[in-house]
């Protein structure tokens, strides 16, 4: 048997991808993509986190708007930090590609 650690999303931006620098000095882009569930699940979408660490890609993120639908791949991480002096952990992708496949319609 193989473990494999893989994601692929395909969906659309919440709001426009956001550039963080963190202390070190080191550049992250973090957008949210909004899936919907497969048929047959409760009826809904599922919001999906994701950071964007290689430059190459933080580049393309950086063009990215509000509402485009996107295709993030990558794998899944469960991120440690503090807030408020408690501990804290939640999941994201690691994005390692990602495309635009349509930009949003403006209203």
């Amino acid at each position: 048997m193989t473990m494999t650690n893989q994601v692929v999303l395909e969906g659309r931006l919440s709001k426009s991808p956001e550039e963080k620098i963190l202390p070190s000095g080191d550049a992250v882009w973090t957008l949210r993509v909004v899936v919907p569930r497969p048929e047959g699940d409760r009826p809904g979408v599922d919001w999906v986190d994701c950071s964007v660490w290689s430059a190459r890609l933080r580049r393309s993120v950086a063009k990215w708007g509000a509402g485009d639908v996107v295709v993030v791949e990558g794998v899944l991480r469960r991120r440690f930090f503090r807030v408020g002096g408690a501990p804290v952990s939640r999941l994201e992708v690691e994005a390692t590609a990602g495309r635009l496949i349509r930009r949003s319609v403006p209203a």
